[in-house]
């Protein structure tokens, strides 16, 4: 009988062995429910009342699926949309200042029941551990953005959108956000924390030309109606500062597809992987219809993600893009992962990659996927031009001698 192949052992499959760290990561739940039921009680004495902060969802015509979150908000919240600190004297300038840490400190509410409406539909939807609504519901819609309105048991209602994508699209769009349409260095988790938590959001950097390149993308195969996704491993506690980001960076507008940071009963942390894995088989099952675009990086596993996405679903896939890191970039993000030749040997798809949204663009326009542009061939020449030579500039004095 032939021996079964042995599991590779890992750091973390070896750490995971240990018996403290065992016991400490199958208690680790119940610390963030107990946790959480502790703030809750608190929140409620201060006259705090459940709002869901609701998330903009997609479905096709015949089936939509409703995101969102149920928060304690508090009165502040509620009368004028933030919150105000009587007794901190601050400067206008530092109001204005939104910083990360503020959205991992509201008191999400576990396993509340709201209720949604869409249309002249209504259902009842449970949120999970963590406050997240995430449902699926069949109903018939036509084409285009629909509102939904989320209902609390405290009678605080909000509302979102839920775009539908017409049955006779055939070309959507899945981008990552994560170094790919805004710089974080998300792998180096210092460096991470401190984009995250601490630096002001107003400060993030836009990758250049990917905005281009997407309104490009969204035009070529129809403006109103091309299904266009955000799908990172990032929290749903930075989903609105991922929306102002995006907006004000002229991004083109679609759903967010984030995940929840909290442990589990059998991990610390739930995996990204797993979560980009399961939202693409997802989307293909929603719109069967739709072969996807598929944008990412390679200082994370977007590469190895996209390349088993597209050997299994190969009808499904129209491209897979990969914007190259700068090696400043690549070092800030602990390194890239360079498994783009072993997937374009292995799958059947175009698979570009390029620095910026520039070179993506030409790189498309060698399959037929976009159009030439001159002026897209233009600034590739001349970022090429820059990186290859440096030019001295001697100092000069102000009397005229170098």
């Amino acid at each position: 009988m032939t021996p079964a192949a042995k599991q590779p052992r890992t750091r973390r499959s070896l750490l995971e062995r240990i018996p403290f760290v065992e016991l400490a990561v199958s208690n680790a739940f119940r610390v963030e429910d107990s946790f959480k039921q502790w703030r809750m009680r608190r929140a409620r004495r201060r006259g705090d009342v459940e709002q869901v902060e609701a998330y903009t969802g997609y479905g096709s015509t015949t089936q939509v699926r409703v995101l969102g979150r149920v928060h304690l908000v508090p009165e502040a919240v509620r009368r004028f949309g933030l919150r105000r600190f009587a007794l901190l004297k601050l400067r206008r300038s530092k109001e204005r200042s939104v910083r990360g840490w503020r959205s991992f400190v509201r008191v999400a509410v576990p396993n509340s029941t709201v209720r949604v409406r869409i249309q002249h539909h209504e259902f009842e939807l449970k949120a999970d551990r963590g406050g997240v609504l995430d449902g699926t519901f069949d109903v018939v819609l036509e084409p285009g953005s629909h509102d939904v309105t989320f209902e609390t048991v405290d009678d605080q209602v909000t509302t979102s959108q839920v775009i539908v994508t017409p049955a006779e699209q055939q070309v959507g769009i899945i981008s990552d956000i994560d170094d790919t349409v805004m710089v974080t260095s998300l792998p180096r988790p210092l460096l991470a924390a401190w984009n995250t938590f601490v630096l002001d959001e107003h400060a993030r950097m836009a990758v250049p030309g990917m905005n281009v390149l997407y309104q490009r993308l969204i035009e070529k195969f129809g403006a109103e109606s091309t299904p266009f996704f955000y799908l990172s491993t990032g929290s749903w506690n930075v989903a609105p500062t991922l929306s102002r980001f995006l907006g004000r960076n002229l991004y083109p507008y679609g759903p967010l597809l984030l995940t929840d940071w909290g442990p589990t009963t059998k991990r610390l942390f739930r995996s990204g992987t797993e979560h980009k894995r399961t939202s693409l088989r997802l989307l293909v099952e929603t719109l069967p219809n739709v072969k996807w675009i598929l944008i990412g990086d390679d200082g994370q596993h977007d590469e190895s993600i996209y390349g088993e996405f597209a050997a299994e679903y190969p009808d499904h896939v129209l491209a897979v893009v990969i914007r190259q890191l700068s090696n400043t970039e690549s070092v800030l993000a602990g390194g890239r992962a360079g498994s783009s030749a072993r997937w374009r040997r292995r799958v059947r798809v175009p698979w570009v990659h390029g620095p910026n949204g520039a070179a993506l663009v030409q790189e498309l326009a060698k399959y037929g996927i976009l159009d030439y542009d001159e002026q897209a061939a233009e600034l590739v020449d001349l970022s090429k031009s820059l990186a290859d030579k440096r030019v001295a500039r001697p100092l000069v004095r102000r009397d005229g001698e170098v």
